[in-house]
């Protein structure tokens, strides 16, 4: 064999243990990043580890699916981000100060709730004043969280969530906090009903429209300070607002919206806690990733449904 010949071997035969060393790599690397996100290999053992944050993700998911309704009535997606600022803010502050973060959280959430629901009467300063509160919430939030020593654990789960945040302690606080904004939300369902739906003609029949307001703002500070201690400060969208407007998109009646709406939030808030206890990520990748879903299916459900809609219409004009 000629030098030429041999040495045209030896560059094919390196370029493919090459390749097949680049092919494994690539296929280590895959394989590491899958089981990251599902590895369900001691899944028996951890489950019984988060009890209490699946009780906790229940209990968000029929105060989320509750709240959200009004929220998307109202036109408040934008004030929930507002006040999950704020209540980021409390929950690192209360983490430096080593008091109950679930306390910080909840006076964060309620001062933000009150200042929105006192200075932000129409929509336009409502928006103005929430986006002053956002940059500022989340400038503390960050402040407090570069000066506490402690795990950077700790740190990251205010804002992305964490598995096991939930001990007993503090599942005794959220489950009074939730039962406060539920009894609250069913003491004033009707009238805060008809004035999220026509706040004009309630006002002119007598109800208290403005007080209903106040009223509810502090209902959802107390409600983004539960979803903060689950899925985070950056993603409470998703538990508070997506499961609605998903309802939303597949029926308009007022006991049907309501129903489904907490239904698609514990599915998202639990099913998203199981997803993540086989992987090594936080929790609301899991959680937004169900609750967007969700939202997709009902969109393309209603979507096919106002189109035969307007198909039998056309239909019976034609005939």
């Amino acid at each position: 064999m000629s030098v030429l010949a041999t040495s045209v071997l030896t560059s094919a035969l390196t370029s493919s243990l090459t390749s097949a060393a680049a092919a494994g790599v690539r296929a280590e690397v895959a394989d590491d990043w899958w089981r990251r996100v599902f590895d369900f290999s001691d899944y028996g053992a951890l489950l019984g580890l988060v009890h209490n944050s699946l009780i906790a993700a229940a209990v968000l998911g029929l105060v989320g699916g509750l709240v959200g309704v009004f929220v998307m009535q109202r036109d408040l997606a934008f004030a929930v981000h507002g006040i999950s600022e704020l209540s980021f803010a409390g929950a690192a502050a209360a983490l430096l100060l080593s008091v109950d973060v679930m306390l910080g959280a909840v006076l964060g959430s309620v001062v933000a709730a009150v200042v929105i629901g006192l200075l932000g009467t129409r929509a336009r300063d409502r928006n103005s004043i929430i986006g002053v509160l956002m940059p500022f919430g989340l400038g503390l939030g960050v402040l407090f969280l570069a000066l506490y020593p402690g795990r950077a654990a700790n740190k990251f789960g205010l804002l992305t969530g964490q598995v096991v945040a939930v001990d007993s302690t503090r599942l005794s606080v959220f489950l009074v906090v939730a039962a406060l904004v539920v009894a609250g939300l069913l003491a004033m369902w009707r009238p805060l009903t008809f004035a999220s739906v026509d706040p004009d003609v309630a006002a002119a029949r007598g109800v208290p429209t403005r007080a209903l307001g106040l009223a509810f703002m502090l209902l959802l500070g107390l409600a983004v300070a539960l979803a903060v201690q689950v899925v985070g400060a950056l993603l409470v969208l998703s538990l508070l607002i997506t499961p609605a407007a998903a309802a939303t998109r597949v029926s308009a009646s007022p006991v049907v919206v309501p129903l489904l709406s907490v239904g698609f939030a514990m599915t998202s808030a639990v099913g998203g806690i199981l997803l993540a206890l086989g992987g090594s990520v936080p929790i609301s990748p899991y959680v937004t990733t169900i609750s967007f879903v969700i939202y997709v299916v009902c969109r393309l459900v209603g979507r096919a449904r106002t189109r035969r809609g307007w198909a039998r219409r056309t239909q019976a004009v034609a005939a």
